[in-house]
């Protein structure tokens, strides 16, 4: 377990997906393309008062705090670094440091833990070529659609297009806060496919129990078409990774929230808290009381 200290948990509006470890090391870790590069954390934190985290001894992943509003101070390497609107600053991994908001200006922040060892070289060319960790980006909106749809695709699950999308438009992401002065973004967006309208309408269902037969139906697809359809495209069967979104959504609810395991298997159309813990279990490698104790301890 992580030594580490936090406070100030909790801010409204406040979003993070944490990719469930079995995922990493079965698809990311494995894939030849992802293992080099890829996010295993990733948030957005808005006027987060009285954030604060102190881990003495870093984390396993490289992490990005990207500053919008507000002001903070991150310390590394016993140095102090005042962060304020615009500021970028990579924090290396296995490096103690400590981060906090500003107590009357807190800040904003979109941030990204990620790991690999092309991770390793950037984060190490970038201290070299900046001779800090630190640099300033210029607002630019597309960059913040870049790290939504990032967030967008993550939150829709783990297929494995899915995975490689968000990964390598990380890498985007990640180029334009190392290089802001040669960053010009693309105004284009990828067409959605059969696929992707069943999964939004699993994700606008999250508070369901769909069958195979109303997602089929959903699409004009037969039960039998629509369900070797999507194993083939994702990796998994409609019911596997809608429960993989609902788990995913049940992580937000014991990190961010106060609701009983009860109440929060009945937001997810589970009226047996029972099935519910199981199926948590089997997805995250353990029970929803150990992922919410572990999440505030680390």
């Amino acid at each position: 377990m992580r030594n580490e200290v936090r406070k100030g948990q909790g801010f409204k509006g406040q979003r993070a997906i944490v990719i469930p470890r079995n995922i990493l090391q079965e698809k990311c870790t494995a894939d030849p393309v992802m293992q080099t590069m890829h996010i295993t954390d990733i948030g957005y934190y808005p006027k987060a008062q009285f954030h604060y985290l102190k881990r003495p001894h870093g984390t396993p992943e490289h992490i990005l705090i990207y500053c919008l509003e507000g002001r903070g101070t991150i310390w590394l390497h016993k140095k102090e670094y005042p962060i304020e609107a615009g500021d970028c600053f990579i924090i290396p991994r296995d490096e103690p440091h400590a981060y906090q908001a500003h107590d009357t200006d807190p800040w904003t922040i979109y941030w990204a833990h990620f790991a690999g060892y092309t991770a390793d070289a950037i984060v190490t060319a970038v201290q070299q070529q900046l001779n800090s960790y630190q640099t300033f980006l210029p607002l630019a909106h597309e960059r913040l659609a870049l790290f939504e749809n990032i967030y967008q695709q993550l939150e829709r699950g783990y297929r494995t297009e899915n995975l490689l999308y968000a990964n390598m438009s990380f890498w985007a992401f990640l180029a334009s806060c190392i290089y802001p002065g040669s960053y010009h973004p693309g105004k284009t967006k990828p067409e959605q496919d059969t696929i992707d309208h069943a999964i939004d309408y699993m994700y606008q269902h999250l508070d369901r129990m769909l069958t195979l037969e109303q997602m089929a139906r959903s699409i004009n697809l037969s039960i039998s078409h629509f369900s070797a359809l999507f194993k083939s495209n994702t990796g998994y069967s409609p019911i596997e990774y809608f429960n993989h979104l609902k788990v995913q959504k049940a992580c937000q609810y014991l990190q961010f929230t106060h609701l009983r395991i009860k109440e929060i298997a009945s937001l997810l159309g589970m009226e047996d808290p029972y099935y519910f813990s199981r199926l948590f279990s089997k997805v995250m490698g353990q029970s929803p009381a150990q992922y919410r104790a572990k999440r505030q301890e680390s």
